[in-house]
């Protein structure tokens, strides 16, 4: 069963977080490279309470038709924006942490030549979780999800998580997946005769994995305690979110205040700061076969940037671009380049 479904966040909620706002208890400010910067964060939290309008955001929400569906007691919240073309091919869009929908935002309009379906992953934004919602289990509800709505072939595209589910897509129904295009597609160090650039990119991905972010450690080991902060301090959630965001992407390109801020607020309006991260904890690493073919476009700002010769040891590289803009948010980021790369892409292999 599938059940429109419409944004409308009580005014109470909207009075909780001024006052939590205003109440702010800030620290005293450490040196550069010890954390997000106070001054930064202080003027991020003042538009926040003074300029930001979540109104506008929702409407702009409200403005394309959502749903919610259910999977083993879950309810998973979702976009579908169908295209005026009858013909157009299903592309389903999937977002990852600290991201949500509002990843897609920039892109929907960019994209009305497919029939669009962007969904909440369990435990993100308005979709629920009861646990035990790990890649594997994301892609098969995907997949129902798509059967649900009628769509018997599409394609799949995603960037952090989203790379993952969409992989795991690919390789549980190789027959109706016609494509799986990345963002991010880690490429894990190994043996091999490389070139100077791939070699500089090696020893990024090596840096990465000797000192994962520190959010990362949390969220896959004690979620919940630091949920405790996250859910009580709409400051604690802003750090913890802006910092992924200016750490991970392009300085150049650096997403929008009011962007940001909605995505912030997805996280802080239906306290998923815990149910979100449990992917981290819930996920058991390793390889992610995908058989069918893959288009990978990387962005100079990424948190790891992969190396093709290592990604075409293991997967069907059909497509492959290199953007000297944008960075781990790319539909946020560089709207543009990654919606023309979509549809390069995807023509070619539909």
């Amino acid at each position: 069963m599938i059940t429109p479904f419409r944004i409308a966040i009580p005014g109470s909620e909207l009075d909780d977080l001024a006052a939590r706002l205003d109440a702010t208890r800030w620290p005293s400010a450490l040196p550069d490279g010890y954390g997000y910067p106070l001054t930064d964060l202080q003027a991020l939290a003042s538009y926040w309470r003074r300029e930001y309008d979540w109104r506008a955001a929702e409407a702009e929400l409200n403005g394309y038709p959502q749903f919610t569906t259910e999977f083993d007691g879950t309810t998973v919240h979702f976009l579908h924006v169908r295209s005026a073309r009858s013909d157009a091919l299903p592309l389903l869009l999937t977002h990852g942490w600290p991201g949500s929908i509002v990843e897609f935002l920039d892109v929907v309009p960019r994209l009305a030549d497919f029939h669009l379906v962007i969904p909440s992953i369990p435990g993100f934004g308005f979709s629920t979780s009861t646990g035990g919602w790990d890649v594997p289990r994301v892609a098969d509800a995907w997949l129902k999800l798509m059967n649900r709505l009628g769509y018997d072939r599409f394609g799949a595209h995603g960037g952090d998580w989203g790379s993952a589910i969409s992989r795991v897509l690919g390789a549980a129904a190789p027959d109706r997946v016609v494509g799986v295009h990345l963002s991010y597609l880690p490429t894990p160090p190994a043996p091999g005769d490389f070139d100077a650039a791939d070699q500089e990119r090696l020893a990024q991905i090596r840096r990465y994995l000797e000192q994962p972010p520190g959010v990362r450690v949390l969220n896959s080991q004690t979620p919940q305690t630091a949920a405790y902060a996250l859910t009580d301090s709409p400051v604690g959630q802003l750090a913890w979110i802006a910092e992924r965001f200016a750490e991970w992407g392009d300085p150049n390109t650096p997403v929008g205040a009011d962007r940001l801020l909605t995505d912030v607020m997805l996280y802080w309006l239906t306290r998923t700061a815990n149910s979100s991260a449990r992917l981290h904890r819930e996920t058991t690493a390793g390889p992610l076969p995908c058989p069918v073919p893959l288009g990978v476009a990387v962005f100079a700002h990424d948190i790891t940037r992969p190396v093709r010769s290592l990604a075409e040891r293991v997967y069907d590289i059909r497509h492959w671009s290199e953007f000297d803009r944008g960075g781990h948010f790319a539909g946020l980021e560089a709207p543009d380049l990654l919606t023309a790369d979509l549809r390069e892409f995807f023509s070619a292999v539909a």
